[in-house]
């Protein structure tokens, strides 16, 4: 069993920056992926970035270069920086965890969400 719980998001104006937050809590954590995934209104769950325990973090095309994902192994934690952000960034953002093989661009692939995290960007 494993639980997050987010935190950050918010309004934001365009072309600033956030940092969302995923705090794990279980046992095993570095046996965990995590991953972000966003959902904008009206639209399906889309996948952002996945890191493994170690290793460099996997991006969605449409993020590269304005997304940063890092891991904490130390405290638990996972981050999402946000840079540039754009009126089409505005979603709403969930942390994921699976410890299963699987498709990473399928929420289905993970086992425990966040509660998710609004950001809204203005324009």
């Amino acid at each position: 069993q494993a639980q997050l719980v987010q935190s950050g998001g918010g309004l934001v104006q365009a072309g600033g920056s956030l940092t969302l937050s995923c705090a794990f809590s279980g046992r095993a954590f570095r046996m965990y992926r995590m991953a972000w995934f966003r959902q904008a209104p009206g639209k399906e769950r889309e996948f952002v970035a996945q890191v493994f325990w170690r290793g460099t973090p996997e991006y969605a095309e449409s993020v590269k270069g304005r997304f940063t994902m890092s891991r904490d192994n130390d405290n638990n934690m996972v981050y999402l920086q946000i840079d540039s952000l754009k009126p089409e960034d505005t979603a709403i953002y969930y942390c994921g965890a699976t410890f299963r093989d699987g498709n990473r661009n399928s929420p289905g692939t993970y086992d425990y969400w966040g509660q998710g995290s609004q950001v809204t960007v203005s324009s």
